[in-house]
């Protein structure tokens, strides 16, 4: 089965070196493996949270697409679009607002530690909170919904939107579904092995601190202007240096393969000078950027060919939006008037009356469970708990493809007083279905 992978990116600055060897370069290469149809997006409606400076966001998207391009994103095997360019996903959603319980975004991270800083200097709880900055988690559930991501790669302090994506998708298909899963529960990837640079002060590379190693802007003479000002210790050439306690070293295994690390700590422990260390690493760092740079600076002299990429990204994209959407209004009742239209709608709704539903759920233990329920409302059959929703999830699909071949193995018990034969004419018809 083909796995798909979204990744959001959000537009209000420039890369830095640290975003490269944290999110770019595993992206790009996640990108490239068998099996994967990955979705990259600019995230400009997101930005407009954050940052009312219209040419700083209009810079940054430019500066961000030509950055991801340059860095070997292949427009051909990936989708790449601009978020704005979809209008199937704020339609999708207020249609997601619709079903979101306000309780649920109360409890959203950013919201709360908005609110948790003007009470303690005694405003107002929600002064200067937007509606943008209150429901975005909505907005990121479109992104994610829009096009049934499987998983999406977040920093730890994005998860709980996943779940929150989750929570509005379930609710959406207990409330719309008739038998049917519109929305697959996607899955938040934390890899806890993701590289993170030290910057300049040795803290994480990060604008908040200042503190970034540029990734292109400045050109050779700008990153080892910039590498020329990483904090060292004060030991002399000549003197033995501790590799594992100096920042310059993990920026240059970054980008060294194992004999160059190897030969780089041993010089070190030898005594070579921090001078020279820096240029050394920053001669290694530019052999990695040299030909990316050279393409970014092209990409940035002919926007007129970015644009053209995102905008076939974009028609990429609303291939797969448009028609879903459509299905998604058609569940809700924003359907076409007449009586042709009107009578195929009752019937369908009929047909999938009658048929049995899957229903999945979260319970407080932190599990993952699924439940078939009959049209008449007993339970049929009720799983044991999940680890993981996607395990739920692939049983609920085998079920409904292979029926009740697909019992044997299953973590699960039949609902009170249902017999096999029962259960087996209730698998056999959601195949039919399917």
């Amino acid at each position: 089965m083909t796995k798909r992978v979204l990744t959001g990116i959000t537009t209000t600055g420039t890369p830095h070196l640290g975003n490269y060897v944290g999110a770019i370069r595993p992206a790009v290469a996640a990108s490239r493996l068998a099996g994967v149809e990955s979705f990259f997006f600019l995230a400009d409606y997101h930005a407009l949270i954050k940052c009312d400076e219209p040419r700083r966001i209009e810079r940054s998207r430019l500066e961000i697409a030509a950055t991801w391009l340059a860095c070997g994103l292949d427009p051909e095997r990936v989708t790449f679009y601009r978020q704005s360019d979809i209008p199937e996903v704020p339609e999708l959603t207020w249609l997601l607002t619709c079903v979101t319980p306000k309780g649920l975004m109360n409890r959203a991270h950013a919201y709360k530690a908005a609110t948790d800083v003007n009470e303690a200097a005694g405003e107002d709880i929600d002064a200067g909170v937007t509606m943008g900055l209150f429901s975005y988690p909505i907005l990121m559930a479109a992104d994610i919904l829009m096009f049934n991501a499987h998983e999406v790669p977040v920093g730890r302090d994005q998860v709980q939107h996943i779940e929150m994506a989750r929570d509005i998708a379930q609710r959406f298909n207990h409330l719309f579904g008739q038998g049917r899963e519109h929305f697959v529960l996607p899955e938040a990837v934390v890899d806890e092995q993701v590289a993170t640079l030290p910057g300049l002060d040795g803290r994480k590379m990060s604008k908040s601190y200042d503190n970034t190693i540029p990734l292109f802007e400045g050109g050779a003479k700008g990153l080892q202007a910039a590498l020329a000002r990483v904090v060292t210790d004060s030991k002399l050439p000549g003197e033995p240096k501790d590799p594992d306690s100096a920042h310059l070293v993990t920026l240059y295994e970054a980008f060294a393969d194992a004999d160059e690390r190897a030969a780089f700590r041993a010089d070190l422990q030898a005594g070579l000078g921090w001078g020279e260390a820096k240029q050394r690493v920053g001669e290694r760092i530019e052999r990695t950027l040299a030909p990316m740079r050279e393409r970014y600076t092209d990409l940035m002299a002919h926007p007129a060919r970015i644009e053209e990429t995102l905008l076939e990204g974009a028609r990429k994209a609303r291939a797969i939006a448009g028609p879903f959407l459509a299905q998604l209004r058609e569940a809700v009742g924003l359907r076409r008037m007449g009586a042709a239209q009107a009578a195929e709608p009752a019937a369908t709704e009929k047909v999938r009356s009658a048929a049995p539903v899957f229903k999945q759920y979260r319970e407080g233990d932190g599990r993952f469970y699924f439940k078939l329920v009959g049209a008449d409302g007993r339970l049929l059959l009720q799983s044991e708990g999940f680890d993981q929703g996607r395990d739920a999830g692939q049983w609920v699909a085998r079920l409904k493809r292979e029926g009740a071949a697909a019992l044997a193995g299953l973590p699960a018990q039949r609902g009170q007083g249902v017999g096999e034969a029962e259960l087996a004419e209730a698998l056999a018809l959601l195949v039919q279905q399917a």
